[in-house]
């Protein structure tokens, strides 16, 4: 059997030579959360609960389109897919009917991103359940089978939907998120993670909702495994494990008290109601809910508001609904048309009383308390286990990437059986203010993470003024994060599966002016945060091939793409004297390109305004393969600087040399004297590889050979003052700067 493409060593990734690889990605891609047939995105309502006649065919984007995609994220530097699928996409059309054409598609995508030398690893991507309860994931009879109505869920607000609310333009910011703390989220994955404990009445099929749900879900996934595993050259060639599952919540397991809201539900925005209001108005009564928004300082009530259903229940009703739609038997011990939880003695339907207030604080049984932690080591910690045994049995040497719940602490397996050594430590990481306000503030932010460990006495002392603040403030969140993957689960590769930020940040005001100076700050101080993390590397969220100034991703109002047909890409070089790959050393940098051979910039919008989409943020340089173990690498944008240093155990082979990215835009190679490299020691050339593979896909990468011990390069390149086309790099440098800047005023940053 041939070596292993990538290979877990320690806290590291290897190459077959042993180089270190750092995962420098992308995730793709933000449409895949809704169908392509009929085109679903968030705001469109008409046919929105024909959700068996579905497909997700073309998702991430049709097979005539891949290789533009996918060779314009290999130019810009790219080398690792976080690729997005859905329960819903595998089994929409009822339990255990897959949709095998989706799968052919997949399979015949991810052969075409093996031929760009891409690491991909498989998401089941799922946000507060299901697009019928505000988000994605699951297929719309998971509902039905824990009784639920999705066509009620509007009037008695158990999910805010944007394809059912009134004005899909004005649906509120950020308000999908505060689905999980309703009544159908809630609900589901406290089925979904603890329905044996919680929902013994709820049998299906001759199984708990618990196992009826996780068995569904873990056998659809393990379907395509099995697919990609029959396709025979996917399999390390390309696809090199499998995330459990993105953002796992444990629902009202662990509920302190379902009369308050509790105090570690950090998003209160809208109505907000507690988790019995919310079973109230589920089963339509007039409930009196706080409102709350969310401001400078975080959340603040802002008011009440009358959630009034006028009896309308958000329960399937027993008179016109049927269980042989789908083909499963439901217990007599569970009553359609009825709260389940009511079912269980948590409320009495006939008085309105709450009865177990802390019937979600406990486990029924053993009396133990149920918190977040006992959560993450318990239900979420099985779950984990029955998935990758399942995904094991198909490929036994799949990497698995564990995500637990974002920002809490991962769970307890370090020098335990689940202590996997091909396993991954995968986080999330974004900055809630500049997500939630939409607003790059370079004055203060908080240290968030700080202040859920309990490191300060008051919030107030978890506040950071200044942008160096701010940047290192992230940058010792995100090392805060990974140190306790490792005190918890042992050592492990961390990889920050999502990290971003959104676009449309100060009302739009980039897609006006075409300046997108406050994207490129935002962008720049998380790659800055990850870098300086030590993190084995990073897939950023999130490339969207349909994504438009107005509707963003097509999804509850986000706009985190990099990319967007309205806005100007950075050129592609033109590779000129140098195609073939013939190499740049020191001795022939006086010699290469000419303004001649440069391509101009392309542009696909109309307006005079577009701009580059912050772009030279997120192309930065990076290590793609070192000789030895890196101790620590970065880039410095307003310097445009890059260092790496890294620890060497002899002398580099000649043919698996150290490789770094280092994107031609930041880095040319005319004018004289705009690049310099300084190293160590040893010697190294600059070339363009991977133009064999398709048009505009070749990468500006730094060979260097070294010798062992201590080593350290610095590529130093072209600084840019904001507005300008000119540098601090010399006279008779805006020629050639206006081949790749045609609206520079446009891209500038700092």
């Amino acid at each position: 059997m041939a070596p292993l493409r990538l290979r877990i060593d320690g806290a590291t990734f290897r190459d077959p030579h042993n180089r270190e690889i750092y995962l420098h990605g992308l995730n793709i891609s933000g449409d895949t959360k809704f169908p392509r047939y009929p085109d679903g995105p968030s705001h469109v309502r008409e046919g929105f609960f024909d959700a068996d006649n579905v497909s997700f065919v073309d998702r991430p984007f049709s097979l005539s389109d891949s290789h533009a995609h996918f060779s314009r994220l290999k130019r810009w530097g790219y080398n690792t897919i976080r690729y997005i699928f859905t329960w819903e996409a595998l089994e929409h059309e009822g339990p255990g009917k897959y949709d095998e054409k989706f799968i052919e598609h997949t399979v015949a995508v991810l052969r075409i991103a093996k031929e760009y030398g891409f690491y991909v690893f498989m998401d089941p991507h799922q946000d507060v359940w299901s697009r019928f309860t505000g988000g994605s994931g699951a297929p719309i009879w998971t509902l039905y089978a824990c009784g639920f109505d999705p066509k009620r869920f509007d009037v008695t607000q158990a999910a805010l939907v944007q394809n059912t609310w009134p004005d899909p333009a004005t649906y509120p910011k950020m308000v999908w998120a505060t689905n999980y703390q309703r009544l159908v989220c809630g609900t589901m994955f406290t089925l979904f993670f603890g329905g044996r404990d919680f929902a013994p009445k709820c049998i299906i099929d001759g199984v708990n909702i618990q196992d009826y749900l996780q068995n569904h879900f873990i056998a659809a996934c393990k379907h395509l495994a099995q697919r990609i595993r029959e396709a025979g050259d996917l399999e390390n060639d390309v696809v090199i494990g499998y995330e459990s599952v993105n953002e796992p919540n444990k629902g009202m397991i662990g509920h302190p008290d379902l009369a308050k809201l509790p105090e570690d539900q950090k998003l209160k925005k809208w109505t907000t109601p507690t988790a019995f209001q919310a079973m109230l108005s589920g089963s339509g009564r007039a409930v009196e809910v706080e409102t709350y928004d969310f401001g400078s300082f975080g959340p603040y009530k802002s008011g009440t508001e009358v959630i009034d259903p006028k009896g309308v229940s958000c329960w399937l009703d027993p008179e016109t609904w049927d269980d042989s739609k789908y083909g499963w038997k439901r217990a007599g011990s569970w009553k359609l048309g009825q709260d389940l939880w009511a079912q269980h003695g948590v409320w009495d339907p006939s008085t309105d009383r709450l009865l177990l207030p802390q019937y979600f604080s406990k486990h029924p049984k053993t009396g133990e308390t149920m918190d977040q932690e006992y959560w993450t080591n318990n239900n979420f910690l099985e779950y984990f286990r029955k998935y990758k045994n399942a995904i094991r049995d198909v490929w036994p040497e799949a990497i698995l990437l564990m995500q637990p719940a974002p920002f809490e602490i991962p769970p307890s397996i370090k020098g335990t059986k689940d202590d996997d050594h091909n396993m991954v430590f995968a986080s999330h990481f974004y900055d809630g203010i500049t997500l939630i306000m939409k607003k790059w503030n370079k004055v203060w932010n908080v240290d968030v993470l700080g202040i859920l460990r309990g490191r300060y006495s008051s919030p107030a002392f978890a506040i950071k003024l200044g942008e160096t603040a701010i940047r290192n403030c992230f940058k010792d969140q995100l090392s805060s994060i990974r140190q306790e993957g490792i005190d918890y689960m042992g050592e492990h590769p961390c990889l920050y599966t999502e990290i971003g930020i959104p676009y449309d940040m100060d009302d739009q005001k980039a897609y006006r002016t075409g300046d997108y100076s406050s994207q490129a700050a935002a962008i720049d101080a998380n790659h800055f945060a990850v870098e300086g993390s030590k993190a084995a590397g990073l897939t950023w969220w999130v490339y969207t091939a349909t994504n438009s100034h107005f509707w963003g991703d097509n999804w509850n109002g986000e706009d985190l793409s990099i990319y967007s047909a309205e806005d100007k890409e950075l050129p592609a070089p033109s590779h000129g004297g140098n195609t073939g790959g013939a190499a740049v050393t020191p001795a022939s940098m006086k010699r290469t390109f000419s303004v001649d051979q440069m391509s101009a910039s392309r542009t696909v919008s109309n307006s005079d305004t577009a701009g580059y989409r912050a772009a030279e943020a997120y192309i930065r340089p990076h290590p793609e393969l070192v000789h030895g173990t890196i101790t620590s690498h970065g880039f410095d944008l307003k310097n445009c600087t890059f260092h790496l240093n890294i620890t060497a155990t002899g002398p580099t082979p000649q043919d698996h040399p150290t490789v770094i990215f280092i994107p031609e835009f930041h880095f040319p190679r005319q004018p004289e004297h705009t690049t310099t490299i300084e190293v160590s020691g040893g010697k190294w050339e600059i070339r363009i590889e991977g133009q064999d593979v398709g048009e505009g896909a070749g990468q500006q990468v730094l060979r260097w050979w070294h010798g062992e011990g201590e080593q350290k390069l610095v590529v130093k390149g072209l600084k840019r003052k904001r507005g300008a086309v000119t540098s601090e790099a010399g006279e008779g440098e805006e020629s050639y700067m206006e081949a790749y800047w045609q609206m520079g005023k446009n891209c500038a940053v700092m």
